[in-house]
């Protein structure tokens, strides 16, 4: 197939290209780093590089600013929020011109979109949002992707958790702590964390192109989160590190602001119903098995 995939060169979009490269697809890559990407994989720094030839089969869209780097300051919240609006609405305004326009369009989200949840409930796919920045955020980006929809386009929403794999993702923020005899549980530790394998995670993707009955919301998680305790006490021991130290909910207020309060102390039971109603079998079910293959 033709893939065009925008956030190429990040953590999850490396991972897909290598993915659908063993799988001889070609591949073009929408990036603000075009150098930065090797044959045979094909890049451009604009929509309009694009020819009238060429015709994708499939258009998957993670480009964004990454959303816990900074804390969120009125200037890194705009810099989140446009990172993603804008190339999802090029996109759209892409596909309005096309004669033949592509079957499928993925396009990410997160579970963020499900908002501020620190109850135990599970969260499944028709669950709504809330008017937290993250939701927010999410649901003006999924609302943007939606108009594929109307251009006959089937299209998914891949709500993405807490990423687990090697060199990059959220464990590239934890290790170094951990290694340090530095790690702890988050607050009180009870609230939950929805994490995925990367592997799992280009699989829900990969099952999406494949299955024609996927459409709308996906959730990319496992389908047994954890509490950031039971995260934290199992990655203390494959390191065979003390987690002695938590980090209270206080100092995560002061030192990240709103970006800690909603990413690292409100958690959400997230479930991928969709994923698991379509037949997905996932590699790494179980935290620990996970874990053990990334450290």
């Amino acid at each position: 197939m033709n893939i065009l995939i925008t956030g190429g060169t990040g953590f999850i979009g490396t991972a897909l290209c290598s993915r659908l490269l063993e799988e001889n697809n070609k591949i073009v890559v929408l990036s603000r780093y075009p150098k930065k990407i090797k044959p045979p994989i094909k890049a451009i720094s604009d929509l309009n590089d694009l020819k009238d030839s060429d015709i994708f089969d499939i258009v998957v869209n993670l480009a964004g600013e990454p959303i816990a780097n900074k804390r969120w300051s009125d200037k890194q919240k705009h810099q989140i929020f446009s990172s993603r609006i804008d190339i999802t609405e090029k996109l759209i305004s892409y596909f309005e011109k096309l004669e033949n326009k592509p079957k499928l369009l993925i396009s990410g989200s997160a579970i963020g979109y499900y908002g501020i949840d620190r109850t135990d409930n599970v969260i499944e796919e028709k669950e709504k949002g809330d008017n937290s920045f993250s939701s927010q955020l999410c649901q003006k980006w999924e609302a943007v992707a939606l108009k594929a929809e109307k251009l006959g386009i089937r299209t998914c929403l891949l709500r993405t958790g807490i990423v687990l794999g090697k060199n990059g993702g959220a464990l590239s923020k934890m290790l170094p702590p951990f290694k340090m005899y530095l790690g702890g549980k988050i607050g009180h530790g009870k609230q939950w964390m929805s994490w995925i394998h990367i592997d799992d995670l280009i699989g829900i993707i990969l099952h999406c192109i494949n299955h024609d009955n996927l459409t709308g919301a996906v959730n990319g998680t496992s389908p047994n989160p954890v509490t950031n305790q039971v995260f934290t006490k199992t990655l203390g021991m494959l390191l065979k590190r003390p987690t002695i130290l938590p980090m209270p909910a206080i100092v995560v207020k002061l030192l990240m602001g709103q970006m800690g309060e909603e990413l690292l102390l409100a958690g959400k039971k997230i479930a991928p119903k969709k994923a698991l109603d379509a037949d997905y079998t996932f590699k790494y079910e179980t935290l620990k098995e996970s874990l053990i293959d990334v450290v």
